[in-house]
């Protein structure tokens, strides 16, 4: 099994780590709760966002797969909404617990970025093999850093959000994201 394989496959259980450090050296603030609880909601809103396009194909652990193609929704806009949406949500609870500031934040940003750079690499080989539409696509709609403006293709029509789906799939994130952002703010308040 290659290196980006494994981190495929791993991706769910990478953050543990920093987590646990967030928890255990946590010494959040009122402006840190805010400023971090904001980038937590935000970074769920765009992960809900394109799992409500991509359905229970973000939920894949095994090898990498899709029946197709997916352009509507965030993917209009950025052709990795989840992983951005991940960043975001782990520099969001790291700023909300202060921990170690600013190097624990540094080092989870540093490493997710070069997970996901990884990770998408080994996503776009099988892209670029399987659907002739991906050349397009990458060409119009960069990795991790979003478009001002949706990309258009005539895909996007029959691509349609399923909310009850997002919910169904996004319900382990939400979870873990509770549990920790919980824990962080019950070391706030008993400080």
């Amino acid at each position: 099994m290659s290196f980006s394989s494994t981190l495929f496959s791993m991706r769910s259980y990478t953050p543990l780590p920093f987590l646990v450090c967030m928890i255990i050296f946590a010494q959040p603030t009122v402006l840190t709760m805010v400023i971090g609880g904001a980038l937590v909601i935000a970074g769920e809103f765009m992960r809900f966002w394109g799992v409500a396009y991509a359905g229970s194909l973000t939920r894949v652990t095994g090898t990498v797969g899709a029946p197709e193609l997916i352009v509507a929704g965030p993917f209009a806009y950025v052709r990795n909404p989840l992983y951005v949406g991940n960043i975001t949500m782990y520099v969001g609870i790291g700023i909300m617990s202060n921990a170690l500031w600013p190097w624990l934040v540094i080092a989870a940003f540093g490493w997710f970025v070069f997970q996901y750079m990884v990770i998408v690499k080994h996503e776009e080989d099988f892209l670029s093999t399987t659907f002739a539409e991906y050349a397009a696509y990458r060409a119009n709609v960069r990795r991790f850093l979003p478009r001002l403006t949706p990309y258009r293709t005539e895909a996007q029509a029959r691509q349609q959000p399923d909310t009850a789906a997002a919910w169904k799939s996004e319900r382990r994130t939400l979870q873990a994201m509770t549990v920790a952002v919980a824990i962080i703010v019950t070391l706030w308040l008993v400080r």
